[in-house]
């Protein structure tokens, strides 16, 4: 990642942080809609659940210029989330749903460079966490 992605990624989600329950609360709509089928594994309450992912959100966003201190956790994530059942596909529904709801939530500030810029994040953060998820998998 550009250190001009990074910055749009952190203005952007400057714009989110202050509705994060409602962000999340649209991403967990959008996503249930386009992926019924994993609705399922997301046991408990999902307003905690919602606070846990715009936490993490934000604290990736925070490491985004140092990728020696981000890679390490998203691996961990990864892990975890294979023990959860998540596989490789469901990468794919989550990256569609982040999408759609900052072009929702963020409207014209969700330009062309700042959508590529999420579109690279999620691409950092979806690949190291499924080659962790596989490693996890293979050493089960």
């Amino acid at each position: 990642m550009t250190p001009q992605q990074t910055d749009l990624i952190r203005r952007s989600f400057a714009l989110v942080a202050p509705m994060a329950d409602e962000a999340a609360a649209l991403f967990y709509r959008k996503l249930f809609k386009q992926s019924p089928e994993l609705r399922p594994l997301f046991i408990g309450d999902l307003r905690s659940q919602g606070r846990k992912l715009m936490d993490m959100m934000g604290a990736a966003v925070k490491l985004l210029d140092r990728p020696e201190s981000l890679v390490p956790v998203l691996a961990q994530l990864g892990a975890r989330h294979a023990g959860y059942g998540v596989q490789a596909g469901d990468y794919r529904s989550v990256g569609l749903a982040l999408m759609a709801t900052l072009d929702e939530g963020l409207g014209a500030d969700f330009d062309d460079a700042t959508r590529e810029a999420w579109g690279a994040m999620y691409a950092l953060v979806s690949t190291t966490m499924m080659a962790a998820a596989g490693q996890a998998r293979r050493a089960a």
